[in-house]
């Protein structure tokens, strides 16, 4: 037993002492340099900045469609990308919204149409998927919607309470 532990205590002394060479001498000084300039670039995400993020409709009439523009210009240091836009529901649409990266200082929009439908304060969020460091941006859309003056009144329906045995 004794041999054996002696005859183990050797191969790991063995082991561990034949690497001579150091790790930081295998390390390739230009792949540190390469890093270290793409790790600080990384850093520099692209910032949208909107003229207005909340766009208020003001008072509707129930089923009146109405559409408003969002104008928004990338004030970060490198191109800002927009790869989606969707709303929290089928009511608003966004649409005609520029898919190629938009370099630092220069402006784009998109429009948002809302069908009208509703009752009393409205209020719809559009999400854009973007390369900012967030990773998305919301923008809002409100409106008060009054009821059609037009449209025939409803009567109210009958309610019945059926026992159950």
């Amino acid at each position: 037993m004794k041999k054996a532990i002696l005859a183990l205590s050797a191969l790991c002394l063995v082991a561990f002492t034949s690497c001579k060479e150091d790790a930081t001498s295998k390390i390739n000084q230009d792949n540190v340099a390469a890093a270290a300039e793409r790790d600080a670039s990384a850093a520099d995400f692209p910032v949208i900045t909107f003229e207005e993020t909340e766009h208020d409709f003001g008072t509707i009439v129930n089923g009146t469609p109405v559409e408003t523009k969002f104008k928004y210009t990338n004030t970060g240091k490198t191109p800002l990308v927009v790869s989606n836009i969707k709303s929290t529901c089928g009511c608003t649409v966004p649409s005609d919204w520029n898919r190629d990266p938009l370099a630092p200082g220069e402006s784009a929009e998109f429009t948002v149409k809302f069908n009208g439908k509703g009752s009393n304060q409205v209020q719809k969020s559009i999400t854009l998927t973007t390369n900012t460091e967030k990773g998305s941006e919301i923008v809002k859309i409100k409106a008060f919607v009054e009821p059609d003056p037009n449209a025939a009144a409803q009567k109210a329906g009958k309610a019945a309470i059926k026992s159950v045995k």
